[in-house]
């Protein structure tokens, strides 16, 4: 196997991985927020969302750089 794809599937799959960690730690993020509203103190709310935004943006980021949407990527015609 080539070895641009060979990146281009670890490229993918972290996109692949990053996203739905995001997506829990920002719900987290306002499960904390949340219970400190109620008067707990449950921790940083604010840093696991910043945390949670930055790794969402890189998880879309990478599976649309990678090409994902349009699936694995062909040889170039010569």
């Amino acid at each position: 196997m080539p070895a641009g794809k060979i990146r281009w599937y670890i490229r993918a799959q972290m996109g692949v991985l990053l996203l739905p960690l995001g997506l829990c730690l920002f719900g987290e993020a306002i499960a904390r927020r949340a219970t400190q509203m109620l008067g707990e103190d449950r921790g940083p709310w604010f840093w696991y969302g910043t945390l949670s935004l930055i790794l969402i943006t890189a998880g879309v980021g990478l599976m649309v750089e990678s090409g994902l949407l349009r699936g694995y990527p062909r040889t170039p015609k010569s």
